[in-house]
């Protein structure tokens, strides 16, 4: 039987930035105004030659499940009395644990999302990998391979402070 794990820090991230739906919904228009043209109304849109089944699936991929997967992508953060554990829903299904007891040093950082990962989300850089949703704050752990990691925080540091907290009772 496991041992109930509690979490001292939880948080939550999700894509609500206006410039993100800005970007996702016009497309999505689209494919519904498509759709709607020529399988309701049986109007051929520009020089479609797409077929009724071809429309119909970009229809539930880009203008249904799309959006609905921007919807739902969080990024949720949990240090726990057993570890620090990461989870992008729903890209990972269970949470990932963070191996902080092999870490050399952790600490409250800004960071420039584009120039530095190349935007938001599960990217790599020179700078080592990163999970982030939004904002430009984060805690940045170095390990003692020498890799490091980000964790783009809305609270970084109580985030930044209850890994020291986890860490403390390790030693």
């Amino acid at each position: 039987m496991t041992p109930k794990t509690h979490a001292t820090f939880h948080e939550e991230q999700q894509f609500r930035q206006t410039w993100v739906w800005l970007f996702i919904l016009p497309g999505s228009l689209i494919v519904w105004y498509i759709a709607i043209q020529e399988l309701i109304f049986n109007n051929t849109v520009g020089n479609s030659n797409a077929s009724d089944t071809m429309i119909l699936i970009l229809w539930v991929m880009f203008g249904i499940l799309f959006p609905i997967f921007f919807y739902k992508l969080k990024l949720i953060t949990e240090v726990r009395n057993n570890g620090l554990y990461i989870r992008y829903f729903p890209v990972h299904l269970t949470f990932k644990k963070i191996p902080i007891d092999k870490e050399t040093k952790h600490w409250v950082r800004s960071y420039k999302p584009i120039t530095e990962y190349g935007g938001w989300g599960i990217k790599w850089g020179p700078g080592g990998k990163t999970y982030n949703v939004s904002g430009n704050k984060g805690v940045q752990l170095e390990f003692k391979n020498k890799k490091r990691l980000l964790i783009g925080s809305q609270k970084p540091e109580q985030l930044e402070s209850a890994i020291g907290q986890y860490l403390k009772k390790q030693r």
